[in-house]
């Protein structure tokens, strides 16, 4: 095959055979050349865009692991804190705890209960199972919260046992009689046998006689209830306390009564104003103490 090529500068024909070995020789390598050189440029810029794009993931990833490091860091300082603000809190828990104990041990001695009941130097023996092991810090504040947390609930049932114990001896006391039942004035007449002093006759006395002048407060001896405010045969206008636990105690002649029946009075209060109503010859207040529905001498609880 031949291909023909005209030359305007020239005015002549010349013609190239294709078939000839020499042609296709040179156009097969100017096809190898072109080829070739787009194959390097493809490897060029691909080698490029690889290097590029492993840069900018590279420098993404390096930056989130430092975001990430710095929010560790701070996590870290901020739990710190809050354990340190713990252990300081326990430390004032636990300095509340010795002062409740010292206290405990100071209530105890001045009730004069048994310190074996009341123990507040330790606490008392107890066991169980041997439990797993924890690690890191934060279990071992754990724990120190949950003996302290058994302490303080073993120091409110000896605290809460302690004041019953109290209460019960305080109201004991309270309830039995002791005292006078006047503030000033003098014992005119005994417990025991003596001479009436309107026949002269032997008579048993039931109870002190305190002579003071009219309208003297006449005082009840112990916390009670009143049982008798009244007009009795013998007593005049008489004021009658029960106390509990056997105990009663009672008022005579007085002139006029400042308590009712049904209410609460206590040691010290007034509860009527001596006279000398009934079976007497001048002012002053007749005092019994009865001890399961008998009389006994008052002068033992006027004594105390």
């Amino acid at each position: 095959m031949n291909v023909i090529f005209l030359s305007k500068r020239e005015g002549k024909a010349r013609q190239v055979n294709l078939a000839h070995p020499l042609t296709i020789s040179l156009a097969a390598a100017l096809v190898l050349a072109v080829l070739g050189s787009a194959f390097s440029l493809g490897l060029q810029l691909g080698r490029g865009s690889q290097s590029g794009l492993g840069h900018l993931d590279t420098l993404g990833v390096t930056g989130v692991l430092a975001q990430q490091k710095q929010q560790i860091a701070d996590l870290r300082q901020q739990l710190q804190l809050r354990v340190d603000a713990m252990a300081m809190r326990l430390g004032e828990m636990n300095a509340h705890v010795i002062r409740l104990d010292a206290l405990g041990k100071r209530l105890t001695e001045m009730a004069d209960i048994d310190s074996r009941e009341f123990n507040f130097d330790q606490d008392p023996p107890r066991g169980g199972s041997d439990g797993e092991g924890v690690s890191a810090q934060i279990p071992d504040l754990s724990a120190m919260v949950d003996s302290l947390e058994k302490r303080v609930d073993l120091r409110e049932t000896q605290f809460s046992a302690l004041q019953n114990a109290i209460m019960v001896r305080k109201l004991k006391q309270e309830t039995q009689p002791e005292g006078s039942p006047v503030k000033s004035g003098f014992i005119s007449s005994y417990f025991g046998e003596r001479a009436d002093p309107f026949d002269g006759r032997e008579a048993f006395h039931k109870g002190l006689d305190f002579a003071a002048s009219a309208g003297t407060k006449v005082l009840a001896v112990a916390t009670g209830v009143v049982t008798w405010a009244g007009d009795r045969s013998g007593y005049g206008k008489l004021v009658e306390i029960n106390h509990g636990d056997g105990y009663a105690t009672r008022y005579g002649h007085n002139e006029r009564m400042l308590v009712s029946v049904g209410q609460t009075v206590t040691r010290g209060q007034p509860i009527a104003l001596m006279g000398s109503t009934g079976h007497s010859t001048g002012p002053h207040v007749h005092f019994e103490v009865l001890r399961n529905g008998r009389p006994v001498n008052p002068l033992t609880f006027i004594g105390r």
